[in-house]
């Protein structure tokens, strides 16, 4: 009789075991499933960088890029906390490493579907690394040009509608801008495309959501393409009191005007939208960290944005006007302490120093060093310039890293 009992509990406790260990795995790492039927996109706060984490339906998601090196780690997690083990769709708009910095992280940490990036060259040490890493995970990219499908579906389609042209002189104009439309809502996405690109784009660029181009920098945004775009909601990812005085107030007024409601992560956090192809909700919160002050800034239709795990980026203080003309890649590097190697304050002599006279150009806040011809360092703020003939092994000790448009080598003097 004992022995009848047991053959009966047996499978009933396997059973039982089973169904416990489905649930664990539900709790701990599956999509949650209301929001199956609904598109969700986060502009993460991630300072003077761009990320993008967007969930789609069928428990895909989308990730357009992945900010500087140091929020690799903030991207990853919020990405995880979320419930998603793998990335379907990735994007790096282009080289810069304020969008591609976090990506070796990302590629490493989950499973990656397909890759989607624009062909160009340059060869700066983070984008060389990233393709050596791709080559290694066995992984495949698709050139990112106009006319390319990233999900072609009759409710939900995601389209790479520029760059139009084989080549820029602007390393920012090769940005993949991304169309995604889901039901009657579209969301517009620029990278750092500039006004060439803009005009250059001849597919219907109509969003209710747009992240905006550059970070709000001057560069991009012309009077003309706000108006064809017509966004309800207009994000910007940039630090606060950045070096380079963004994002321009001509901007943000341009889109202000043209009837868009402006969101910025510094004020706000993470910034959301949501969809279920008939309505569209946005918002944001404050992260928690840096300076936010944890007031919703947006009038949106639902403030319940999500918060990011941290705060990344140049938040150091004593960051002063700078340029409206745009940033460089390494916009997102943390703040050092202002130091000036040839002994004066920083910007004291800038005035009447002779560039010519000098090995190199520093950002004493963004600890970069710039060749006097580069055309990143006229952007930099007055305050935080200085001059330097020292080696650039020096100068690399001292705590500097070399610009990753003008590529300084070491070894030089």
């Amino acid at each position: 009789m004992k022995k009848q009992i047991f053959r009966l509990f047996k499978p009933l406790a396997v059973l039982l075991c089973l169904i416990l260990c489905s649930c664990s795995m539900q709790s701990g790492g599956q999509v949650n499933q209301s929001a199956q039927n609904s598109v969700r996109i986060t502009v993460l706060d991630v300072g003077m960088a761009d990320s993008i984490f967007i969930e789609l339906t069928d428990s895909r998601c989308m990730l357009i890029d992945a900010g500087e090196s140091e929020a690799a780690e903030t991207v990853v997690d919020y990405i995880s906390s979320h419930g998603y083990d793998k990335i379907d769709y990735l994007v790096g708009t282009h080289p810069h490493s304020d969008h591609i910095g976090g990506m070796r992280e990302v590629i490493n940490s989950l499973e990656i579907g397909e890759i989607f990036m624009p062909r160009v060259e340059h060869d700066t040490y983070t984008y060389e690394k990233t393709l050596e890493l791709i080559d290694e995970k066995g992984l495949e990219i698709t050139t990112a040009k106009s006319g390319v499908d990233i999900i072609d579906e009759v409710e939900l389609s995601a389209e790479i509608i520029a760059p139009c042209s084989d080549s820029y002189s602007e390393l920012n104009n090769y940005s993949a801008v991304i169309k995604l439309s889901f039901g009657n809502t579209s969301f517009l996405f620029m990278g750092d495309a500039e006004t060439e690109s803009e005009n250059e784009i001849t597919a219907d660029v109509s969003a209710d959501f747009i992240k905006v181009g550059h970070h709000g920098s001057e560069t991009s945004s012309s009077s003309e393409f706000v108006n064809r775009v017509g966004a309800q909601y207009a994000a910007v990812s940039v630090a606060e009191d950045n070096e380079y005085n963004l994002p321009s107030q001509s901007v943000i007024s341009r889109w202000e005007e043209s009837g868009a409601e402006v969101l910025m992560t510094k004020d706000v956090g993470n910034i959301v939208a949501e969809s279920d192809g008939s309505t569209l909700s946005v918002g944001g919160e404050s992260s928690g960290a840096g300076e936010s002050s944890g007031t919703d800034k947006g009038t949106a239709l639902n403030t319940d944005g999500e918060s990011s795990a941290s705060g990344t980026g140049s938040e150091g203080s004593g960051i002063g006007v700078g340029s409206d003309s745009g940033t460089d890649e390494n916009s997102g590097e943390e703040a050092g302490e202002a130091t000036n190697t040839n002994g004066a304050e920083p910007g004291a002599d800038s005035a009447e120093a002779s560039i010519s006279e000098y090995s190199w150009i520093l950002n004493t806040n963004s600890k970069r060093i710039h060749r006097p011809d580069c055309s990143q360092a006229k952007n930099i703020a007055e305050k935080n310039r200085a001059y330097s003939s020292e080696s650039l092994d020096k100068l690399i000790s001292q705590g500097y890293k070399p610009c990753g448009s003008c590529m300084p080598e070491e070894g030089e003097q």
